[in-house]
């Protein structure tokens, strides 16, 4: 069975390895890869640069997750697109291009999640171009997305149990087993997919997650029901579900539609685990934990949630 801890290393040595290579030219050298990279709008060379940046300088350093990275390779291909079609000159932006790409953003209707992404991917670049000497310009730092109206509880509704209950009994092996991974464990669904068996521990109904948010590692506890959904998968080596997200949300996205359920995604299963917990008694620090939160305040929604049952009852006296 390959250890995952031998791929993630490997992983990790690519990222350093990559990052090593720029930051081991000379000044000069460097400044002149980016001016032409900027210049050009060359999409590879400037997301090698922003990598490289993030892999040294940013706050998780090489521990930086394959996730974050694709989200800020998306987002500064995203922003070379609008520059190449408004044509911006990257080491000269005007002084308002950096408010103009936040609003073009909101205009096509991105969530404001999307939105903060897209901005930081774009932030990254400009770190560094700084970084490399190719500019001094900063067209992003008065850059404030519009305030979300909407409250974080409304905006991120989890599923109910009867839709779960739903999803559940029309999914097949693999898609009940990803779903309990969401709803139950409280894996995000990168997590999920990433997870190996190499990760489970059945007998003792934990697995580890060894690269979540952050690069973090955390042990989690298993129901009943995800050990029987895991046990009748067939058990080989590599992961346990596998496949990329953009497959695995056109599958929710089906399942959705076939058993007449709203589909909110994935993170839904996850809301829904912590607001079960909440809701059963168990603490915003419990909840916490088994959901990986760093801090309680973003657990703290979950017992809004769990606030519908006191009206209902209270409806009731």
């Amino acid at each position: 069975m390959t250890d995952p801890t031998l791929t993630l290393d490997l992983y990790r040595g690519d990222l350093v390895s990559r990052a090593a290579h720029l930051a081991g030219l000379p000044a000069p050298e460097l400044r002149r890869r980016a001016v032409e990279a900027a210049r050009d709008k060359d999409a590879g060379a400037l997301w090698a640069l922003t990598e490289a940046h993030l892999t040294l300088h940013g706050a998780a350093g090489a521990k930086v997750s394959a996730h974050t990275l694709k989200a800020y390779g998306q987002a500064v291909r995203g922003f070379l697109a609008y520059a190449t079609a408004n044509a911006v000159e990257l080491l000269r932006p005007g002084a308002n291009v950096g408010a103009l790409y936040l609003r073009h953003l909101e205009a096509a209707g991105l969530s404001p999640a999307t939105v903060r992404v897209k901005l930081a991917g774009a932030r990254a670049l400009y770190r560094a171009l700084r970084w490399a000497e190719a500019t001094t310009a900063d067209p992003f730092t008065d850059a404030r997305p519009a305030p979300e109206k909407t409250p974080a509880w409304d905006r991120r509704q989890p599923y109910t149990e009867e839709e779960v209950v739903r999803l559940l009994d029309g999914a097949d092996a693999r898609m009940r087993a990803l779903l309990l991974l969401c709803g139950h464990a409280g894996l995000r669904i990168a997590e999920a997919l990433a997870l190996t068996w190499h990760d489970l521990d059945l007998t003792g109904r934990t697995l580890t997650v060894r690269h979540g948010k952050g690069g973090k590692t955390r042990r989690v506890q298993l129901s009943s029901s995800l050990v029987a959904a895991l046990t009748a998968l067939d058990h080989q080596d590599g992961p346990v579900i596998g496949g990329g997200d953009d497959a695995a949300r056109e599958r929710l996205a089906w399942l959705c539609k076939r058993v007449d359920v709203p589909n909110r995604g994935f993170h839904a299963l996850r809301h829904y685990a912590g607001t079960r917990l909440v809701r059963e008694g168990h603490s915003l620090d419990d909840a916490a934990h088994h959901l990986g939160h760093s801090s309680i305040e973003t657990t703290r929604v979950y017992a809004k949630w769990s606030d519908d049952g006191l009206r209902k009852s209270l409806g009731n006296w």
